[in-house]
């Protein structure tokens, strides 16, 4: 009795082994085999002045931005033209195909505590929102594509005390 128990299960393993072996598995969403396309973001790759403000103030940055990591993230170098720079930030800009929704990872000068929240990020026509949640509130980063003169303009804007919606900063991007 046992041996034909034994064999009866071994036929069904063999026959649920060969099925699962026949049918293609599904291509996983993300992972190392599926890059991070985008027709958008492909135009902000190269090298930039980064000219506007910060608080009403004047503010110049050099940015670099090209693909990295198996072009699974498009990373943004800003360094403050001054010397020694007053500002510095590293920013990775990927895709989410699970959620359907871009991620950034914003990492600065001014350390763990500032860079610890991931930003979320949704396009609209030529345009990629992010929105950040941290501790000390909410914090939009827009990134514009004007594709006439093929130049970029940042928009960060912050909720003020009185809840309503305030610039931070802008940039014009220029291609150097």
């Amino acid at each position: 009795m046992k041996s034909v128990l034994r064999s009866i299960l071994l036929l069904c393993s063999t026959v649920v082994a060969v099925s699962a072996t026949g049918q293609q598995a599904e291509p996983p969403l993300d992972g190392p085999k599926r890059t991070f396309q985008d027709p958008l973001l492909e135009q902000l790759n190269g090298t930039w002045a980064m000219v506007g403000a910060v608080r009403s103030r004047p503010a110049t940055y050099s940015l670099h931005v090209e693909w990295t990591l198996n072009h699974q993230f498009l990373r943004l170098e800003m360094r403050d033209v001054s010397d020694p720079p007053a500002y510095q930030a590293t920013v990775y800009i990927g895709y989410d195909n699970t959620s359907e929704r871009y991620v950034t990872h914003w990492l600065d000068a001014f350390g763990g505590r500032f860079s610890e929240t991931l930003g979320f990020g949704k396009r609209s026509g030529n345009a990629v929102l992010f929105v950040f949640e941290y501790p000390d509130g909410p914090f939009h980063t827009t990134f514009t594509l004007n594709s006439d003169a093929k130049t970029w303009s940042v928009l960060m804007e912050d909720r003020g005390k009185g809840g309503s919606w305030r610039e931070f900063a802008h940039y014009a991007l220029t291609r150097k």
